[in-house]
């Protein structure tokens, strides 16, 4: 058809949905009601300060540092709010640890609540009707679909975030791990270990 055409002059265009973004920036900024420079720091934070990795270290630390891991299991909002992490949507964190007798597993049935310091941005798959439904419902077959194969005596939770509250999985620590320093345990974390939906990696 004419239009598949890759020299179409519409083709050097932005995908609309790109287009409506920049509109709509464009428009409230000469409203006055935007900062462009405030909303480009906004950006540049989720890109690089915010995502995965926080919730990472967090992780590692707690499997480096047994008074750490005490702390964070008691009061997560205290210990990671002392590591840096803390704010919108992180205000009540709880910490809920994996062990060989109980694999925790975390959705949102209402929408999509997650704590997006630690974690960052929630997939899309989080935020599916699919996920949210079937999470509740089957998690070990939900699990088995991610790749996660877990032992008949291992018990599954499944923890509802909320508004009010939002979980961090601490994945159990991988054999073959050990003398690692935190900075290379952080490397094994994995954001689906963190959610409940994978593990951590093993050492190569």
């Amino acid at each position: 058809m004419p239009h598949d055409h890759h020299d179409h002059p519409h083709s050097l265009l932005p995908p609309e949905p790109a287009l409506r973004v920049k509109a709509l920036e464009t428009i409230l900024t000469r409203k006055g009601l935007i900062d462009p420079a405030a909303l480009d720091e906004i950006i540049e934070t989720y890109e690089t300060k915010i995502g995965p990795q926080n919730g990472a270290r967090v992780v590692a630390r707690a499997w480096a540092d047994p008074a750490f891991r005490a702390a964070l299991l008691t009061d997560a909002t205290a210990a990671v709010s002392e590591m840096g992490f803390y704010g919108r949507q992180a205000e009540h964190v709880v910490a809920v640890e994996n062990t060989p007798v109980q694999h925790n597993m975390v959705v949102c049935t209402l929408c999509s609540c997650y704590p997006w310091p630690l974690l960052g941005i929630p997939p899309a798959w989080y935020k599916s009707d699919a996920y949210r439904a079937r999470a509740v419902r089957e998690p070990r077959r939900v699990l088995a679909e991610f790749g996660v194969g877990l032992p008949p005596e291992t018990a599954v939770r499944v923890w509802d975030s909320t508004a009010e509250v939002r979980y961090l999985v601490i994945p159990m620590r991988p054999e073959g791990s050990e003398g690692m320093s935190e900075k290379e345990l952080a490397g094994l974390v994995t954001r689906d270990s963190m959610i409940g939906t994978g593990l951590a990696r093993v050492p190569s």
